[in-house]
């Protein structure tokens, strides 16, 4: 019979330990260690259930390795192609993570679901096969080579996976199977490491490839050991506010393309819509007229947009003035007010402010600043920023506007979509030669872009 031994993991880095220790030796964070049970001594499991070939590696130059561009399968969808590379490699391990309800098995489903020539096998721990039923019918689209499997059993799965021989493994979630070898429970540290080894293995070994849907944390990090990240090929997250019908999908890792690209999508009754130009769903249909609203060129990876920066300027109520921003760093919104405050001689000390980027939309973008000052003291001074003028710069300390990245690409969106003028930072005018139609402004502080705003 097999002995239950106790171990410690590090919930961090999954380091094992035999006895508990507050610092962990391999990743350095504090109380990170918890106790699981495992059994050391389980039989091993059937050859025929974990080996799908008996191919060994062997060592060989690096000079006779081929360099050739790997090949790709076309998952009929626009952005979660970008952000992949251009599609998905064979062999290959991609994990998806989101908060609960975002859409992550929605977005997978829907995509198995337009592979009609592909053999899909979806291995689904949480969810009946009616409720897979359900969802697919909602999204409209039928297919006949798409196969449903409710099983958290590894070793079972590996058996119906040898059985139908799918071009396509979808596993919702990694964090429900278990392996039999080991004590603990799903979801554990050691469970979700070593199943995700273990299927890592098969998808090289079978060229078969996969992808794991995970859980996050309350964090924002994906649930289970940091090795996880570690193992697989690549780590997508599907990210979004549940009030508001836009997600972003972004690379996070991605070994067989940049983690530069974004995929944005819609939500609706029939599933996640492609929005092959965010620009016009992120802009109001009229904002003429209104004060403390300002339009942002962004960039969010290389895929430029532009995007709505509303705010709301009052006298405090109470005897401390609120600060609150949605979709915006609130710690780099209090470092623009004090550069407003000192540098531009407006005072805003006792009054409240608020700041909201539409849709929903978390944006970390620098070249946001220029546009949320402006916001801000728009509505300060309760005048509003031409509807045909956009903006983008970093603002520094001093109350300098500070160069920003992919000029030409934020100028050539605004071009796009009507507007008018661009205010840029003076700059990034240095080697700029691009023909353009719309009226560039380029500005050296703060002062100057508000004597062009407001004069």
């Amino acid at each position: 019979m097999a002995k239950l031994k106790s171990v410690y993991f590090c919930n961090n880095c999954g380091y094992e330990s035999p006895k508990w220790m507050g610092k962990c030796p391999s990743c350095g964070e504090w109380g990170t260690f918890v106790e699981e049970l495992v059994r050391k001594d389980a039989a091993a499991p059937a050859e025929d259930t974990r080996s799908f070939i008996g191919v060994k590696s062997e060592p060989v130059p690096l000079v006779a390795v081929k360099a050739e561009e790997e090949p790709r399968i076309d998952l009929r969808d626009g952005e979660l192609n970008r952000v992949l590379g251009g599609g998905l490699v064979p062999a290959s391990v991609t994990l998806i993570g989101g908060e609960p309800g975002i859409g992550k098995s929605t977005l997978v489903l829907q995509t198995m679901l337009k592979l009609n020539d592909f053999r899909t096998l979806y291995v689904s721990g949480e969810e009946s096969a009616r409720q897979l039923k359900l969802r697919a019918d909602r999204i409209g689209i039928r297919n006949e080579s798409c196969l449903i499997l409710c099983e958290t059993n590894l070793d079972e799965i590996f058996k119906h996976i040898k059985n139908t021989s799918p071009q396509l493994v979808i596993i919702d979630s990694i964090q429900t199977i278990y392996d039999d070898a080991l004590e603990s429970s799903p979801g554990s540290i050691s469970q979700v490491r070593e199943c995700a080894a273990s299927i890592l293995k098969f998808a090289k070994q079978s060229g078969i490839p996969v992808i794991l849907i995970g859980h996050i944390t309350k964090e924002g990090s994906i649930a289970g050991p940091k090795i996880l990240e570690h193992i697989v090929d690549t780590v997508l997250q599907f990210e979004g506010d549940q009030h508001y019908m836009y997600r972003i999908l972004r690379s996070i890792k991605n070994r067989f393309g940049s983690t530069a690209e974004l995929g944005i999508y819609e939500m609706h009754q029939s599933g996640l819509r492609e929005v092959s130009n965010p620009s016009e769903l992120l802009l109001t249909q009229n904002h003429e007229g209104l004060s403390g609203v300002a339009i942002a060129a962004a960039i969010e990876g290389i895929r430029p947009f532009l995007i709505e920066t509303q705010s709301l300027v009052s006298t405090a109520a109470y005897g401390t003035p609120q600060r609150s921003a949605t979709g915006f760093d609130i710690r780099r919104m209090n470092m623009l007010l004090a550069v407003l405050e000192k540098r531009a001689g407006f005072k805003l000390a006792q009054k409240d402010v608020f700041l909201n980027i539409a849709g929903g939309l978390k944006v970390n973008d620098p070249g946001l600043d220029l546009a949320v000052i402006s916001a801000v003291l728009s509505s300060s001074l309760d005048i509003a920023v031409e509807r045909d003028t956009c903006l983008c710069g970093e603002v520094g300390l001093s109350g300098e506007i500070r160069p920003v990245n992919r000029i030409e690409q934020r100028i050539l969106e605004a071009e796009k979509l009507g507007f008018a003028r661009i205010l840029i930072p003076s700059n990034n005018l240095k080697g700029f030669s691009s023909k353009v139609h719309i009226e560039i402004q380029p500005v050296k502080k703060v002062t100057d872009a508000f004597r062009l705003l407001f004069s």
